[in-house]
């Protein structure tokens, strides 16, 4: 049986198709770097979407309130407990507290938003949260939608 790993999508204005075939030969390193490049669209369109269903620019402005850049230990333990603090949280029941979910999917709603904004936040701070802030060399930038 043939290792491989593939990517398809066709969605909107999203279309890629990343495959990977890998052999006894294969570098782990090529499998890493191409796992953190789907992570870099999935993330995006993660976001994109959560956008489509709830205000995520009230988080935003919230964010912006508690949150100041630097990587001091003392800034990042600041950030972490606003980030965790009841305004946070109190935006993020307003925002996902939408009619016709039920408590779990409110629930479930609620965790994409706050996995949002600490990443936000910590990113902020100039941690790196996520595989896909590497820069990887010969790793294309992902494009813009084109001008309509």
């Amino acid at each position: 049986m043939e290792n491989v790993i593939q990517f398809i999508a066709n969605y909107g204005n999203w279309v890629a198709i990343k495959k990977l075939k890998i052999t006894p030969e294969t570098d782990s390193k090529i499998v890493m770097e191409f796992l953190a490049s789907l992570e870099m669209g999935i993330d995006r369109k993660v976001e994109e979407n959560l956008r489509k269903i709830v205000d995520l620019e009230k988080v935003d402005k919230v964010l912006d309130e508690l949150v100041s850049a630097g990587r001091s230990a003392d800034n990042v333990a600041k950030t972490i407990a606003a980030v965790s603090g009841p305004k946070i949280s109190r935006v993020v029941n307003e925002i996902c507290d939408l009619d016709g979910l039920q408590k779990n999917e409110k629930t479930e709603l609620a965790d994409f938003c706050k996995v949002y904004a600490m990443r936000k936040a910590l990113k902020e701070c100039k941690l790196a949260v996520d595989y896909c802030g590497i820069k990887i060399p010969g790793m294309k930038k992902p494009k813009k939608p084109k001008a309509k």
